[in-house]
C-alpha cells in the first residue's frame, strides 16, 4: 500500500520500514507500527523531564535539535519517537512531517553507509529512482536542495537513529535552518555539536511503575506489583533501571500471568545466569550490549574485560592501566573511549569510572570466556598490590610527625585519596583470599584502621578484621598465621566501638594469651592498653585502672611512645569516672607531653578534649575552654570532622553554662551537632551530644523540653543496650522531676539509675542516686525509706572507698 501527497510536484512514500529504508511521515498520516514513523509505546516511564527537554528544543524559534545517547538499553529510540510525535502535535510546528531513518549504526550486517541512506531519503521525499544522482556528494547536494525547499513552506524534523559515527550522520544533516536534527547513538558523538542528552538509567520507583504498566497492558488488572511490592523493587534493581531489561521482564511475566513477582526476583538474583534470563526471543540485553562490544579494537576490549575484575563499585583509570599492564597516559585514551561508547560511565569524581551492573556482568563473562586464568590472576594480583601500595602510602600519613611522601605530600592528600578509594579497598580486603591473595586481607585490614576510626566505618572495620582472623587462622604461610593476636587485638577494638564491651573484652583476652604464649610484650601491652579502655566504658573503672598501670609497666623503654600515650590517655578516662580528678589530669598531661613530642596532633586532639572535660568538673572553666578551644584547633588540623564536632558540643556547654552565649544560640548548636552524629551513624555520641542539649534547655529555662529529650536518650540507651547511658539519663531526670516538686516520679528515675549501677558495678555513683533518692522520699514524708536509702548509699561509697568522710557527715546530721 503506497501513501502519497502532492507538494511542488514532489512525491512522498511511506513504505514498510526495511533496513536502510527512510520513512517520510507527512502529519496527515497516522503512524503505523512499521509503516512511517515507528508507533509509540504506550509505557514511557520516568522520562517526563527528558521528554520535555527535548520538545521544548523542538518548540525553540530556531530548533537545533539534539543528540540522545546513553547506555544500549536505555530506551534513546523510545524517547526520540515520543518526542517526534509530541513535535507533530505543535500547531503549525512541523506541518511537513517527520523523516525518520535507522542507520544500523551497530549491525554490521544491516548498517546503512551515508550513499545508501541518502538515497533512502531522497526516495521517501519523493524523488523518483530515476533522479536520484548515481554520486554521493550529489545525492547530498539534492538532498540538502529538497530539505531547503520543505524549509520554507512546509518545515519538518528529520529523526536519524542508532547512529554508530559522525561520518554516518555528516552527509545527513539539514543544513537549512528551521529543520531539527535529533540523532540517536550509543556514542557520545560530540564531534557533531549537538547538544547532548545522556540518558540515565531509571530510578528504582520507576522501574516499579514500569513494570506495573507493562504487566497491566498485557493483563489489565495484573496486580503482581501491587501485591508483591519488595519483590518488585528487587526485580527493578536487579535490572540496573535499565529499560531494556525491565521490557524483557514484563514480557517474560507476560507470557506466565500466575508466576509470581518474587519467583521473577528470585531467578535474577544468581549473578552468572542473570544475562542469559534476561532475554526472550528478539529481546535480549547480552545481545544489545554484543552490539557495542563487537566495535572494539582489540586494546579497547581486552580492557573493558579486565576492568570487570575490580571487586569496588568503580576504579581510577590508574587503576585500570595496572589491570592492563599498561603506563597510565596509554590507559586513558583507551577509557575515554570506552566511555564515549557507554560500556563503562564516568564516575562522580574526575578519572574514575564505574559500570553498570549489567554491563559489569556482561564484561565478567567476556573475561572468563576470553582471557587465560593466569592472565586473570596477573591483573588481578597487579591491581591488589596498588591498592596494598597506595593505601600504606596514605596511612603512612595519618601517623604522628610524618614526613611528606612522594605520593601523598601530607595528611589531607592521603585523606582525600582514603576517602574516594575506600569502598575499593574495603572491597578488596573482603575479596582478596577468594582471589587468591590472603595477604593483601591481613595488610589491607591493618592499614585501614586509622581511616576507618577517622570516619566511623566500624562496621566495616569489624568485617574486614573478621575476615583478616579467618585468613590468618585458614593460612598455610607462617607469616600470614603470625598476624592472627594483632588482629584480635584489632578487632577488640572494633567491637568495643561498636558498644559491644562483652566481645570485645573476649578478644582482647584471645589476644593478650597468644601474647604471652608467643613472647610478645609490646604488642600485649598495647592490649592491656585497649581492655582498660573497655573496662573504663563498662564502667569497671577499678580494673581499668588496674589493668592500665599493668600496661604503662609492660612497655619495653624502646617501644612505641604512641601506644604508651594512649595507655595514659586511657587511665586519664577511668580515674576521671572514679571522679579522682587530679590523677586522671595528670594522666592526661603525660599523654599530651607524648603527642606533642612525636608531632601526633590527632592524639593531641583527642587528649586535649579530655584534659577540657576534667578541668569543667574541677571547676577550671577558663582553663577547660582553652583546653577544648585548643582541641577543636587540633580537630581541625587532623581533619577528624567527628571529633570536631565533640568538642564543639562541649565548648558550646561550657560557654552555655557560664552565660558567654545566648541560651538559645547553645541549644541550637548542639541540636545541630547532634544531627551531625546521627549523619555519621554514631547514635551514641549523638545521645551525649543531647544529654549537653537537656543541660542547655534547662540553663534556657525550659526544664519539660529537657525531659523530653533525656526520654530520648533514655530510649536510646535501650537501643544500644547501654546501661552507662541509661543511668545517666534517668539520674538526670530524676533532678529535674525533683526540682520541679515532682518527688514521686523523680525516685522512681532514681530507682532505675541504682539498679543500672548495680549492675554496671560503679557504687560511687550508685551511692550518690540512693542519697538522692532518699531526699525525695524525705520530702513525700517517708521518713523511714528516707533513712534507708541513706544507709544504702554509705555502704555503697564505702564499697566505692570514696567520700566515707561526707557520709559519715550525712549521718550524723541525721538522713
Amino acid at each position: 500500500m503506497e501513501n502519497r501527497n502532492s507538494i511542488n510536484g514532489g512525491t512522498f512514500f511511506g513504505p514498510t520500514v526495511q533496513a536502510g529504508q527512510a520513512v517520510f511521515l507527512p502529519p496527515v498520516l497516522q503512524p503505523r507500527a512499521l509503516g512511517g514513523l515507528p508507533a509509540r509505546s504506550p509505557v514511557l516511564v520516568g522520562r517526563d523531564a527528558e521528554l520535555d527537554d527535548l520538545v521544548r528544543q523542538l518548540e525553540a524559534p530556531e530548533p537545533t535539535g539534539r543528540l540522545i545517547t546513553g547506555l544500549p538499553g536505555a530506551g534513546k529510540t523510545e524517547l526520540a519517537v515520543h518526542a517526534a510525535h509530541r513535535a507533530l502535535a505543535l500547531p503549525g510546528r512541523y506541518p511537513g512531517g517527520v523523516l525518520f531513518l535507522d542507520l544500523f549504526g551497530y549491525d554490521e550486517d544491516r548498517r546503512v553507509d551515508p550513499h545508501r541512506a541518502l538515497g533512502s531519503l531522497l526516495r521517501a521525499l519523493g524523488v523518483p529512482d530515476g533522479q536520484v544522482p548515481a554520486e554521493t556528494g550529489e545525492r547530498t547536494a539534492l538532498y540538502r536542495t529538497v530539505l531547503g525547499t520543505y524549509a520554507g513552506e512546509q518545515p519538518l524534523l528529520v529523526l536519524l537513529d542508532n547512529a554508530g559515527s559522525r561520518a554516518q550522520v555528516d552527509p545527513l544533516r539539514p543544513t537549512t535552518p528551521g529543520i531539527p536534527l535529533l540523532v540517536t547513538s550509543r556514542h557520545t558523538l560530540s564531534d557533531l555539536g549537538l547538544p547532548v542528552l545522556d540518558l540515565p538509567v531509571l530510578a528504582a520507583e520507576d522501574g516499579v511503575a514500569l513494570l506495573a504498566r507493562g504487566l497491566d497492558r498485557l493483563h489489565p488488572g495484573d496486580r503482581r506489583v501491587a501485591d508483591q511490592p519488595d519483590a518488585a523493587r528487587e526485580t527493578a534493581e536487579l535490572c540496573g533501571g535499565l529499560p531494556l531489561a525491565l521490557a524483557v521482564v514484563t514480557a517474560l511475566l507476560g507470557d506466565l500471568p500466575a508466576r509470581p513477582m518474587s519467583a521473577m526476583a528470585q531467578s535474577l538474583r544468581d549473578t552468572r545466569r542473570r544475562l542469559a534470563r534476561l532475554a526472550r526471543e528478539d529481546l535480549a540485553v547480552r545481545a544489545a550490549f554484543q552490539l557495542s562490544y563487537r566495535h572494539l579494537p582489540p586494546d579497547q576490549a581486552r580492557l573493558f574485560r579486565l576492568m570487570s575484575l575490580n571487586p569496588g563499585p568503580d576504579l581510577a583509570t590508574e587503576t585500570a592501566a595496572h589491570l592492563a599492564d599498561l603506563p597510565a597516559e596509554d590507559a586513558e585514551p583507551l577509557t575515554h573511549a570506552l566511555a564515549r561508547a557507554h560500556l563503562i560511565q564516568p564516575a562522580a569524581v574526575h578519572d574514575r569510572w564505574r559500570m553498570h551492573d549489567l554491563m559489569r556482568l556482561y564484561a565478567e563473562e567476556l573475561c572468563r570466556e576470553k582471557d587465560t586464568p593466569a592472565a586473570r590472576a596477573a591483573a588481578t594480583g597487579r591491581m591488589l598490590m596498588l591498592y596494598r601500595d597506595l593505601a600504606a602510602a596514605a596511612d603512612q600519613q595519618l601517623q604522628p610527625g610524618a614526613e611528606p611522601g612522594r605520593r601523598f605530600p601530607g595528611r589531607a592528600a592521603a585523606l582525600a585519596w582514603l576517602d574516594t578509594e575506600y569502598p575499593n579497598l574495603r572491597a578488596a580486603a573482603l575479596a582478596a583470599p577468594e582471589l587468591g591473595r590472603p595477604d593483601i586481607t591481613v595488610v589491607l585490614h591493618a592499614l585501614l584502621i586509622d581511616h576507618q576510626s577517622l570516619r566511623r566505618h566500624l562496621e566495616d572495620f569489624e568485617a574486614i578484621a573478621r575476615k583478616a582472623l579467618d585468613t590468618a587462622r585458614t593460612a598455610r604461610d607462617p607469616l600470614i598465621r603470625s598476624a592472627e593476636p594483632e588482629i584480635l587485638n584489632n578487632l577488640g577494638t572494633a567491637q568495643r566501638e561498636l558498644r559491644r564491651f562483652a566481645e570485645s573484652e573476649a578478644s582482647y583476652r584471645r589476644a593478650r594469651k597468644l601474647c604471652a604464649e608467643r613472647g610478645e610484650t609490646q604488642l600485649e601491652a598495647a592490649v592491656l592498653t585497649n581492655l582498660g579502655l573497655t573496662y573504663q566504658q563498662m564502667g569497671r573503672c577499678a580494673e581499668a585502672v588496674q589493668v592500665l598501670h599493668e600496661a604503662l609497666a609492660a612497655y619495653p623503654p624502646d617501644g612505641s611512645l604512641r601506644e604508651r600515650g594512649m595507655a595514659y590517655t586511657n587511665l586519664g578516662r577511668a580515674l576521671q569516672q572514679l571522679r579522682r580528678l587530679p590523677e586522671a589530669a595528670e594522666a592526661y598531661r603525660a599523654d599530651l607531653a607524648i603527642c606533642r613530642a612525636i608531632r601526633d596532633r590527632h592524639g593531641e586532639a583527642i587528649t586535649l578534649n579530655n584534659l577540657g572535660m576534667v578541668l569543667r568538673d574541677q571547676q577550671l572553666r577558663t582553663e577547660a575552654a582553652a583546653a577544648f578551644e585548643a582541641a577543636l584547633r587540633a580537630a581541625h588540623d587532623s581533619q577528624d570532622h567527628y571529633l570536631a564536632v565533640r568538642v564543639g558540643a562541649n565548648l558550646t556547654l561550657l560557654r552555655g553554662l557560664a552565660d558567654e552565649d545566648d541560651p538559645q544560640e547553645v541549644v541550637d548548636r548542639l541540636t545541630e551537632a547532634a544531627a551531625t552524629m546521627d549523619e555519621l551513624g554514631d547514635a551514641y555520641m549523638a545521645a551525649q551530644v543531647h544529654l549537653h542539649r537537656s543541660t542547655a534547655l534547662v540553663k534556657a529555662g525550659r526544664p519539660d523540653e529537657a525531659l523530653r529529650v533525656l526520654e530520648a536518650v533514655l530510649r536510646a540507651g535501650h537501643e544500644l543496650g547501654d546501661l552507662d547511658l541509661q543511668c545517666t539519663a534517668l539520674e538526670n531526670a530524676g533532678i529535674l522531676l525533683h526540682g520541679s516538686g515532682r518527688y514521686a516520679a523523680a525516685a522512681e528515675r532514681w530507682t532505675g539509675a541504682a539498679d543500672r549501677c548495680l549492675a554496671l558495678g560503679d557504687q560511687d555513683r550508685r551511692g550518690r542516686c540512693l542519697g538522692r533518692r532518699a531526699g525525695a522520699r524525705r520530702a513525700l514524708g517517708d521518713e523511714a525509706g528516707a533513712r534507708e536509702d541513706t544507709a544504702a548509699a554509705a555502704a555503697a561509697f564505702r564499697l566505692a572507698g570514696t567520700a566515707a568522710a561526707a557520709v559519715d557527715a550525712l549521718l550524723d546530721e541525721g538522713w
